[in-house]
């Protein structure tokens, strides 16, 4: 099975009051970041983003694709991204997951076996940007979207959905940092210091 990545980041980081896609963390952007943590475990890394939207310099290989239609969750940039990878199954992130663990990529690969998906739960959470999807998801992913359906959970109840729950996670990723997006100037502060306490450590 090739195994592939699809990084989000086409959303409006209104929180952020920023692009997260470009914010700095050590010597590197974030989006920078994310792509260098996941290309040592997967064959394909796709970056999706929205229209008009000025992303850092990636490496050649990574795959640039671009929301079809704006604003539309999760599942609006994850259509564009199964259309550009060439994998079999593809870990899905956001880009504002600096400390993200290749441990749980790993584990939620591995639980894949026969199933179409495979979603991080935790703190009674369903965290559709800690999952693995198989690319034949896209139709029914298309025919959802037809008939106006836009929900992650949506997606989950028509196709073979399993979950990897807190515990198991924890087990590799303790403090569950995979799971810890930045969404607030305070949460990137703290990564950002948190940073500082590791590379001095």
């Amino acid at each position: 099975m090739r195994r592939g990545a699809i990084i989000l980041c086409g959303g409006r980081s209104t929180r952020m009051g920023s692009d997260k896609a470009s914010l700095p963390f050590g010597d590197e952007q974030m989006l920078q970041r994310v792509v260098r943590l996941l290309q040592p475990l997967v064959e394909d890394v796709v970056v999706v983003g929205h229209g008009d939207q000025d992303l850092p310099s990636l490496p050649a290989s990574v795959t640039i694709a671009r929301d079809e239609v704006e604003d539309q969750g999760p599942l609006g940039g994850l259509g564009p991204g199964l259309k550009a990878t060439m994998a079999d199954a593809v870990y899905v992130t956001g880009c504002d997951v600096p400390f993200l663990q290749s441990a749980v990529v790993t584990l939620l690969f591995d639980r894949l076996e026969t199933h179409d998906v495979v979603v991080a739960r935790a703190g009674g959470y369903r965290h559709p940007l800690a999952a693995v999807y198989r690319t034949t998801v896209r139709e029914p992913l298309a025919q959802l979207f037809f008939v106006g359906k836009r929900r992650p959970i949506d997606l989950f109840a028509e196709v073979d959905t399993i979950y990897v729950d807190e515990e198991e996670l924890r087990r590799v990723d303790p403090e569950l940092l995979t799971l810890a997006n930045l969404n607030t100037r305070e949460a990137y502060d703290e990564a950002v210091a948190r940073l500082a306490r590791e590379s001095t450590s």
